[in-house]
């Protein structure tokens, strides 16, 4: 098993179409959703790997 970044390149649009189709849902890996001006505070904590934070998902436009 290796570890490390994801050839996200190689796979981005293959990923996207399974996901429009409905055949992919990657929700289930978002552990937290925070908005833009929350992101320093979520990556501390992803950072110092406080449990429960696997994959945070940051929203530009909420409140």
């Amino acid at each position: 098993m290796g570890t490390g970044q994801c050839p996200v390149v190689r796979y981005n649009r293959q990923l996207r179409d399974l996901i429009v189709s409905g055949r992919a849902q990657p929700s289930f890996l978002v552990s937290h959703e925070l908005p833009l001006d929350e992101a320093p505070t979520g990556y501390d904590r992803f950072d110092q790997r406080m449990g429960g934070w696997t994959k945070v998902l940051l929203r530009p436009n909420a409140l």
